[in-house]
């Protein structure tokens, strides 16, 4: 049976291949570190605005993918650090020799299939979150008021802070705060006539007033903050209300809350890349050097050229040894039936 991609690989080129393999596995360990600490970081932001995603939103997804991926990158760089360091020392490398191969073989699947299922997650799962934004910013707006009601209780303070953190009002503007109550029904005056008109004049009985909450307003504007009255052009002396941007912050809380986690998911996807080619150079690496070792019994500068390869036989030697080891032996040909003899001819007696 042929090797599949074999490469002859004499003393010198043994030994550089193992140095070499040495630096790639650090490489790899720190790559992997960097996904492992970005997937956390990036499953911690999410876990603080979970309140403002829809719980349907997939997007969590892919930090928990990346955070496995990434501790099995590290490990196998640790892995294929101490082996190739290992393998250049005739004492130390036969305890790895039993143990490399099942290693390669948990670190390609495992792995390799981790990091090829986060970097697929990684490229088409950010498109989801303009919807999980979309409706959990909206849902949080509406329970804005709502301080006494279980399971909404905390909706203002953390929206509170969510705007002030990130220097945004609203979903898309300011302006959407005139379509929400976010006043609570408990501080509104039932005997108040301009109260019970605005409740009275709106299908759904909301309270609503072209006004918006404390924390739009932009701590930089020169001029105390106007938060109630900003479509009128004459409520407020000097003030334009086709320019709030002067006075509330100038952009929704969905852009900013998605260029930033965007952000965040393009910093790991390209992590994830790196981890990959990193992790691929690794395994086939290690995988030519224990092949090319086991050739020469384990002992990187025994005498003589020897032969590194990723499978020791072609794809259909492979499939027959795979068959014939699970019990499918194929079936023998039919046996020829032997050829019938003639019978013996009987002697005649002579006339």
């Amino acid at each position: 049976m042929a090797p599949v991609l074999p490469v002859v690989l004499p003393l010198q080129p043994r030994i550089r291949l193992a140095q070499g393999l040495w630096l790639l596995s650090w490489l790899l360990a720190l790559a992997g570190g960097l996904t492992f600490l970005c997937s956390g970081h990036l499953l911690t932001q999410l876990w603080h605005l979970r309140t403002f995603l829809a719980p349907t939103c997939p997007f969590s997804a892919l930090p928990q993918l990346a955070l496995a991926a990434g501790a099995v990158a590290l490990g196998t760089g640790l892995v294929g650090a101490g082996a190739s360091r290992a393998s250049l020392d005739a004492v130390q490398y036969p305890p790895w020799r039993r143990v490399l191969g099942p290693l390669l073989v948990a670190g390609t699947a495992g792995g390799g299939g981790l990091l090829i299922f986060a970097l697929g997650l990684a490229l088409a799962l950010p498109g989801s979150l303009d919807t999980g934004l979309e409706e959990g910013l909206g849902a949080a707006m509406a329970h804005y008021k709502d301080t006494e009601v279980p399971g909404h209780c905390f909706a203002k303070r953390l929206l509170d802070e969510l705007q002030l953190r990130h220097h945004c009002c609203g979903r898309h503007g300011y302006k959407d705060w005139f379509g929400v109550q976010w006043v609570s029904s408990r501080y509104l005056d039932p005997t108040d006539q301009d109260v019970v008109d605005r409740i009275q004049s709106n299908v759904e009985g909301l309270y609503l007033i072209d006004g918006v909450p404390f924390s739009c307003c932009n701590p930089h504007s020169p001029r105390p903050c106007l938060q109630n009255q900003l479509s009128d052009p004459h409520a407020h002396p000097l003030f334009d209300p086709r320019q709030p941007n002067l006075n509330l912050w100038a952009h929704g809380c969905h852009s900013v809350l998605l260029e930033y986690l965007q952000g965040l998911a393009s910093t790991l996807g390209s992590m994830l890349a790196v981890t990959f080619l990193l992790q691929t150079s690794v395994l086939l690496g290690l995988r030519y050097l224990q092949t090319a070792l086991e050739g020469l019994g384990g002992v990187i500068d025994g005498e003589g050229e020897t032969q590194g390869y990723l499978f020791p036989g072609g794809l259909r030697d492979m499939l027959k040894t795979a068959g014939l080891q699970g019990g499918v032996a194929p079936s023998p040909a039919p046996e020829e039936a032997p050829p019938e003899e003639a019978p013996p001819k009987e002697d005649l007696p002579e006339a």
